[in-house]
């Protein structure tokens, strides 16, 4: 088994329209990194200067993560990468 990445619609041009990829990771950090050597340009959509980026939240089976990169992700986990909601 291995995590499943899910893609917001957004950034799905970025993965030839696919919502679902599953990728090797034991963090959210290999996580990402597994989908940029699959989809270049997805690391900095996601990433800028070693952090998630502050409009982009990310939950690891169903429950946002605070630590960031370094959230585990198990072999049978949903890595779901989602646009953060801005009150206003």
């Amino acid at each position: 088994m291995m995590p499943v990445a899910w893609i917001p619609s957004l950034m799905q041009k970025l993965t030839q329209g696919q919502q679902q990829i599953p990728v090797e990771g034991a963090t959210v950090r290999q996580v990402v990194d597994a989908l940029e050597a699959l989809s270049p340009g997805f690391k900095a959509r996601i990433v800028e200067d070693e952090r998630i980026r502050t409009e982009i939240a990310v939950a690891v089976d169903g429950e946002v993560v605070t630590s960031g990169l370094r959230a585990k992700v198990g072999p049978q986990s949903e890595v779901h990468f989602l646009p953060a909601l801005a009150g206003g």
